[in-house]
């Protein structure tokens, strides 16, 4: 009954798909926002002194654009608050000045100061995507507000796999958020609003070697007591700033001059310890050098060397609890694989059902046990024409806990086509370079993104690996349609993992299985009770094994309301089946081999982080397996000043297993003082 359900919901699923599908010629093309939004670019021999103050008469120069228009709330309306953009260039640098003008300047919401915080992008906030290839793809993405604060990222694939309500939780390997450009920002706040200048050096982005440029550009405002968005080259709601193919475009950018694109950073680390133990003393002392080296071989290709790598600068990992049975994905933060990091992915494109990723950078130089230490590595990644190049590799040494040194090669080619559509190949090769195992890992991929309509996509690999002494099966395929628009999200995903299948550069979070998932959602919008918008979900993953026996079945209903006011709510049900075939043990307590059917209940609401006290609160009581489980979190923040801002969290899981029982309690207080945009202390 249960398979004979599962089919039912999988064919109306690819049903809808293929009606779609067929429904994508007759329906009117969206019109070309590169053509129709298009400035040209005006050349100057001076740029502006950057102070937050547009008193530079150069300004009166740059071609002006005035005609933002809303997402949010009201789309296709001019933006409730006049908003003006100069743009103008020199060869060695882009200018933007922003004049942000408010009827209302006092309620202008601005107490994020740290560079990289998420948090900007709830305030008010300006924003600029720059595709500088124009490829309709990738882009460059630079945030401020009215602080002058600095938030930057990297687009890959349009950001693939991200969701427009960052209350989803969830992010995507195709938006870089820890890449670090060099850039430069001056803000200022009137009695008219608010102002910025910025200064994007041509050294920080990547261009086609041609004498004359066009670059993809947009513009983003956001007004953060109203909740409103608006933006230069309309984007319809479903989608984000990230949608570079709806971006305007900037043209006539003539002899450009990226200047000496070379950059060395040298470091030196030291320690010392004493240990007395039984009157003896032990004196011992670190001490460590390297570099890292950055060159732009061309205006594309970008070439980046670490020899005996340090990676002590690296924020540390966000605690999480992990009471699944499978492995939490935590991303990369080390800055030498952070650059152009989307240009090595090849796998699912759903981070909420991460079901492999071929390559992963943590798996090098990282370890359950601890740091493994880097030799050295090169990797050169880059465009030339309509092809992306990626290769990287890698060397590390064998450490005190007795891990041999490894080598790791990674080679990604890609070749874009049509407007949207790409197809490519992925080779990693790890190769054990000490001890006496010899080991090897090696995979082989092929993947393609097709795009035949702005809302439709369906993205596919097939990949094999090789280990020795595993040849049972070592394939596996995949396979992802979704269907975008201003009013629904439909999607179905397939993919077929075989038990050897062992990509160990990559993250796999579990092997022998066939897994599909089919979701449908829908985001009316009531227009009462202070409701901007209702996302009604329903969705099925239905997991077997490769003798196509049910392991694992999730009925998932969800509603998500977001208000007015940028407050949001979300309810949701779970309906779970589990299969153990073997015993396994949460915190020490043992579960049974067995079949298991529990439900799960959650209620979360969150209020708007743009306030300066904002809170969120969060309550799901469950059965669990043979027995039950409450989770409860609550956090609240404040923002004392445009400087100074605390934030605490507290959550607790509280688990009765037939078997045994455990509480879990995880709890923080973080503590922000800004010394400047650019440098905070935590």
């Amino acid at each position: 009954m249960l398979e004979l359900q599962k089919e039912a919901f999988l064919r109306a699923g690819i049903r809808v798909l293929l009606l779609m599908l067929g429904l994508a010629g007759p329906l009117a093309a969206q019109e070309d926002n590169h053509s129709l939004y298009s400035i040209n670019a005006v050349q100057v021999q001076e740029g502006p002194v950057l102070d937050g103050v547009l008193d530079d008469a150069v300004w009166s120069s740059g071609v002006l654009i005035d005609n933002f228009v809303q997402q949010e709330p009201d789309e296709g309306a001019p933006t409730s608050e006049h908003t003006e953009v100069r743009v103008l260039y020199d060869s060695e640098t882009l200018y933007l000045g922003l004049r942000a003008s408010d009827s209302a300047p006092l309620g202008v919401t601005a107490t994020e100061m740290r560079r990289d915080s998420e948090r900007i992008l709830d305030e008010d906030n300006f924003q600029i995507i720059l595709d500088t290839f124009m490829d309709s793809r990738s882009a460059y993405m630079f945030v401020t507000n009215p602080l002058g604060a600095q938030l930057d990222q990297q687009i890959a694939n349009e950001g693939e796999g991200n969701r427009r309500n960052r209350q989803a939780g969830f992010g995507t390997s195709n938006i870089n958020k820890d890449w670090d450009g060099v850039w430069h920002v001056a803000a200022s706040q009137d009695a008219n609003g608010w102002t910025a200048e910025i200064a994007i050096p041509m050294v920080t982005l990547r261009f086609p070697e041609s004498e004359v440029q066009s670059w993809g550009l947009n513009l983003m405002r956001n007004i953060g007591r109203k909740n409103e968005q608006a933006f230069w080259a309309p984007i319809p709601k479903a989608y984000t700033l990230t949608r570079v193919s709806m971006a305007g475009s900037l043209t006539g950018l003539r002899t450009l001059n990226r200047g000496s694109d070379l950059r060395v950073t040298p470091f030196v680390t030291g320690g010392a310890s004493r240990v007395t133990q039984a009157g003896q003393i032990d004196n011992s002392f670190q001490r460590d050098l390297g570099v890292d080296l950055k060159y732009g071989l061309t205006a594309g290709l970008n070439l980046d060397v670490t020899a005996n790598t340090d990676f002590a600068q690296a924020e540390v990992d966000d605690e999480q609890v992990n009471l699944t049975r499978f492995p939490l994905f935590f991303p990369e933060k080390r800055d030498f694989f952070l650059e152009n990091s989307g240009q090595f992915t090849v796998g699912g494109v759903n981070p909420g059902n991460r079901i492999v990723d071929l390559f992963f950078t943590r798996r090098i130089g990282l370890s359950d046990t601890g740091n493994v230490p880097i030799l050295g590595g090169a990797r050169l990644t880059g465009k030339v024409g309509r092809n992306d190049l990626a290769i990287m590799d890698v060397q590390t040494r064998g450490n005190e806990l007795g891990l041999a040194g490894e080598n790791f090669l990674v080679t990604r080619y890609s070749r874009n086509f049509l407007s949207r559509s790409r197809v490519g190949a992925l080779f990693i090769n790890k190769n054990q370079t000490g001890g006496i195992s010899r080991h090897y890992n090696r995979t082989y991929a092929v993947d393609t993104s097709l795009s035949p309509h702005a809302s439709l996509t369906i993205t596919g690999l097939m990949a094999k690996t090789q280990t020795p002494g595993r040849t049972r099966g070592d394939m596996a395929g995949y396979v992802h349609a979704v269907w975008l628009d201003e009013n629904y999200r439909i999607y179905s995903e397939y993919g077929d993992i075989q038990d050897d299948f062992n990509p160990e550069v990559g993250f796999l979070p579990r092997a022998g299985i066939r897994t599909s998932k089919t979701h449908f959602e829908f985001t009316p919008r009531p227009g009462r009770l202070g409701i901007r918008e209702m996302s009604p979900m329903v969705n099925i993953i239905y997991t077997t094994d490769q003798q196509n026996r049910m392991v694992t079945r999730r009925m998932h209903y969800m509603m998500g309301t977001r208000f007015e006011n940028g407050a949001y709510l979300n309810l949701w049900y779970n309906r779970w089946f589990e299969r153990l075939d073997n015993t396994f043990s949460f915190r020490g307590v043992p579960l049974d081999p067995g079949d298991y059917s529990f439900g799960e209940f959650r209620a979360s609401f969150m209020s708007n982080p743009a306030r300066k006290v904002y809170y969120s609160l969060t309550y799901s009581p469950q059965t669990f397996y043979d027995g039950d489980r409450t989770d409860t979190s609550a956090s609240v923040g404040v923002r004392f000043t445009d400087r100074f801002s605390t934030e605490a969290s507290y959550g607790r899981n509280d688990v009765n297993l037939s078997n045994g029982s455990f509480q879990l309690d995880l709890a923080s207080i973080k503590v922000d003082f800004a010394l400047s945009p650019t440098m905070t202390l935590r």
